[in-house]
């Protein structure tokens, strides 16, 4: 079963919707206290609905159309994330990519890539994420950056998995080449995180190491970079990913984790504005975001 939230301007809310194909049937018109996918997922667990009888039961009546939907820029991310984590160098490209940009040249993401203990850290709050469809911002202090594809997982509080959506994490690689502990300004700024637009539920049937993750990057109608990468290459374990996350850190229902980047274009590259980054995973679906400047304004003291 897939799911996507939109906004409703007829009556300003935000509802659930299950998609079929470009078929959008609303759950919240239904049952109106279901907004977001994991209250209705506990419900569905306690009453022993499987999803697919779930999904029968609630596709039914009038529907909207998915590309409208996005066409008229009213996706929302698929999840109410109270928190969004990232885990890195879960890709062997991922790997020689880092250690092309650092300038601390001690294999520091050598010896992540091989240990026990994953790379894991926070990206973003809710209120933070982009919504479908909309920019993603650069850094204004960066003049390298890119787009990281990732293949995302939501999870319980009790650490279920409940489902994977597509995300984006965008990267300054010159901050953090300059120095590892400026990861958290390479990752964590304005408009830096988007996920979505579907949340595909978990079911057990699921094949994730069979998928493929592909990222294309238009630049004035031209395909600027292309590139993909199989799942099967994913070194870690959602199992894995989840535990450490969930050690000595109490994480909350719906909490979302980027679990890393198998594609990297090559270092002459970087993000410009009115790119257009579109990631797409065909078990669960397409990432659109265009690309702008940031603006801000900034004071320092001195």
């Amino acid at each position: 079963m897939k799911t996507i939230r939109y906004s409703n301007p007829a009556d300003n809310r935000v509802e659930l919707g299950i998609l079929h194909g470009d078929d959008v049937f609303s759950v919240t018109h239904q049952v109106p206290s279901w907004t977001d996918p994991v209250p209705m997922w506990h419900a569905l667990r306690a009453l022993g609905i499987t999803a697919a009888e779930a999904e029968a039961q609630l596709s039914t009546g009038p529907c909207l159309s998915f590309a409208d939907l996005e066409r008229q820029g009213r996706l929302l991310p698929p999840v109410v994330s109270p928190e969004v984590w990232a885990s890195g160098v879960t890709y062997e490209r991922s790997r020689e990519a880092r250690n092309a940009e650092t300038q601390i040249k001690d294999s520091v993401y050598d010896r992540v890539y091989v240990a026990e203990r994953p790379e894991l850290f926070f990206k973003a709050t809710y209120d933070r994420v982009v919504a479908p469809g909309h920019p993603v911002a650069l850094r204004s202090d960066s003049q390298w950056m890119v787009p990281e594809p990732e293949l995302c997982i939501v999870i319980s509080a009790a650490g279920d998995l409940i489902g994977w959506t597509v995300g984006n994490d965008l990267s300054s690689r010159d901050i953090e080449g300059e120095n590892p502990l400026y990861l958290p300004q390479a990752k964590v700024f304005a408009r830096s995180c988007s996920f979505g637009p579907v949340l595909l539920w978990n079911t057990g049937e699921q094949r994730p190491e069979e998928w493929d993750i592909e990222l294309t990057i238009a630049r004035d109608g031209v395909i600027a970079f292309q590139g993909s990468v199989s799942f099967s290459q994913f070194r870690r374990s959602f199992a894995t990913l989840i535990e450490y996350l969930r050690r000595d850190n109490p994480i909350q229902d719906g909490t979302v984790l980027m679990t890393g980047t198998g594609i990297v274009p090559p270092d002459e590259f970087t993000l410009a504005n009115g790119d257009v980054v579109e990631i797409f995973i065909d078990a669960v679906g397409m990432l659109r975001n265009p690309v702008e400047a940031q603006v801000m304004s900034r004071s320092v003291e001195v």
